[in-house]
């Protein structure tokens, strides 16, 4: 299915949305390494820290089907700016409830901007999808996504350098004002970003499949839709839950390993994140979605297992590599699930959004894992997430027909 024939204009709209995606990988890459500094700053334990994801991800499940309504209403290009204005008036929040000190007022800013962050997904992944040609999705959310992980990079090094550096940890009273100042200029940037997008002449729109089913029912015969649904909840956990507590296990893991070092590490992973995402689509062109999603399932496994029970530095390796396969689970369960559903691509896709909020649930269960039993022991609820993603990737190949469609047009 072609979305639209002027390639300028659609060459100019995916450059807009790849400006969207990594504002939330960024904003993504920020909150692991806050989710420490809160720790520090504000005497937090693990599992209250575990609150920052949880606020995040759960504004993804409040807003994903009123930004679904919003976009079937008014379209993709208002529906990209309600979603920066929700984003910048949240990260300006954050200067007066950093300035009271207040961690439970940080959550309030933090959920506004996380659903400024989940408008901008619902809204930005099925616009990207239907940009092109529907056999190809595959690679071409892998892509755009990978600006996402640029920005996941960019986070962990910003908090780290202004963060954990060393005049702000060299008083008794943690200097916030680090956290203020980027996230004033974050927002500086959502507003920029939402003003070209208005004067943008024309934001292409996109073929339909038929009248827009709306009626939520209808997707209850989709067996593969409704399992990729819970897989993509069970990923996102998973995602959400290796970096939330990746400076807390590099550093415990070993003592050489300074807060501000994990946060470059973390930084590090990310960045094998990105990189794993133009590798994925690299790998496409051969072996087709399924398959490889099985196989990189399947290394996150074993890579799990080495993190639980082993320590130091290839503990700490492990965990960096496991970013690096995850890297295209998200877009793939995300495309593969939306795929054959025709004219409820819409609703299904506000759905794949919800199920973001499976975000929310790891980081709280593997604090209280970490606090108890130690932070090692909390990575087997990811292994976990990774089994059912290799399970899911094989029903996915026995269908077959997903990958053979795939590879025909390649």
């Amino acid at each position: 299915m072609t979305a639209i024939h002027n390639h300028h204009d659609t060459t100019r709209a995916l450059t807009l949305v790849v400006c969207v995606f990594f504002l939330w990988g960024l904003s993504y890459g920020l909150l692991d390494v806050l989710n420490k500094h809160f720790q520090d700053a504000l005497h937090v334990s693990k599992a209250g820290s575990g609150l920052l994801q949880a606020a995040y991800f759960m504004a993804y499940f409040v807003i994903a089907i009123p930004a679904a309504l919003f976009n079937q209403r008014f379209g993709y290009r208002y529906g990209l700016i309600a979603g920066l204005f929700l984003f910048a008036v949240g990260a300006l929040l954050f200067i007066p409830s950093l300035a009271m000190g207040s961690f439970h007022s940080f959550l309030g800013s933090l959920f506004l901007l996380a659903c400024g962050a989940g408008f901008l997904e619902t809204t930005a992944n099925p616009y990207i999808l239907q940009l092109g040609e529907s056999d190809t999705a595959e690679k071409r959310l892998n892509l755009a996504q990978a600006f996402c992980g640029l920005g996941a990079v960019v986070g962990p090094l910003i908090g780290g350098a202004f963060i954990f550096s060393r005049a702000a940890m060299a008083t008794d009273i943690p200097d916030r004002d680090p956290v203020v100042q980027i996230y004033a200029w974050i927002a500086v940037f959502v507003v920029l970003l939402a003003v070209v997008i208005a004067k943008a002449s024309a934001m292409p729109g996109v073929a339909q499949d038929g009248k827009e089913v709306r009626d939520y029912r209808a997707l209850l015969g989709h067996k593969r839709y409704l399992f990729g649904v819970l897989v993509q909840f069970l990923y996102v956990a998973a995602q959400v839950g290796v970096g939330a507590f990746f400076i807390n296990y590099a550093t415990e893991t070993s003592t050489d390993i300074s807060s501000q070092d994990a946060a470059g590490l973390l930084s590090a992973a990310m960045f094998l994140f990105m990189i794993g995402r133009f590798v994925g689509i690299y790998f496409l062109g051969f072996i087709g979605p399924s398959r490889l999603l099985a196989v990189c399932g399947l290394l996150d496994i074993i890579l799990c297992m080495m993190v639980v029970g082993q320590s130091g530095y290839l503990a700490v390796a492990a965990l960096c590599l496991m970013f690096f396969f995850m890297s295209i689970m998200y877009p793939t369960i995300f495309s593969s699930a939306l795929r054959d559903l025709g004219n409820k691509k819409k609703i299904g896709s506000s759905l794949l959004t919800m199920a973001v909020c499976g975000g929310a649930v790891y980081p709280l269960a593997m604090g209280y894992i970490a606090d108890h039993f130690g932070t090692a022991t909390s990575y087997l609820l990811p292994m976990i997430s990774f089994i059912a993603i290799f399970i899911y990737a094989n029903v996915l190949m026995r269908e077959k027909t997903i990958d053979r469609n795939f590879l025909a047009v390649d």
